[in-house]
């Protein structure tokens, strides 16, 4: 008959210690652990990893939706935005001379006065 007998204070005691809010906290914690996954998986994607490195060189050409580019710089630590607009600049300016890029990749500037006269279509040719 020992087993017919049997108290229930053990059963109801152990229910109170139960808190209902921690499968929400479970719940968060798994969500800050995706968000972090999905940050290390767009780094990953779009090689942004030499964005965050102090001592990379890198240069961006963007072109949005509508049509509007951006050119994105990094030199270092410093990083340089620049719109690109076909606007005409306010002002009126004066031909300085000439730039050539030689076969090496150097670039030798010839001053206006340096130039010679230009006569005819041969002259447009460098």
């Amino acid at each position: 008959m020992r087993f017919v007998r049997r108290t229930y204070s053990d059963v109801s005691a152990g229910a109170g210690d139960e808190d209902p809010l921690a499968g929400i906290a479970n719940l968060f914690d798994v969500s800050v652990a995706f968000i972090v996954a999905l940050l290390i998986a767009l780094f990953a994607l779009f090689s942004s990893g030499s964005l965050l490195d102090p001592n990379s060189k890198m240069t961006i050409v963007k072109q949005s939706d509508n049509g509007d580019m951006e050119i994105i710089t990094k030199d270092g630590p410093k990083i340089k935005v620049e719109k690109v607009t076909d606007k005409k600049m306010a002002g009126q300016g004066e031909r300085l001379g000439v730039a050539y890029r030689l076969g090496n990749g150097q670039v030798i500037y010839v001053p206006e006065s340096a130039l010679p006269a230009r006569s005819g279509p041969k002259a447009a040719q460098p």
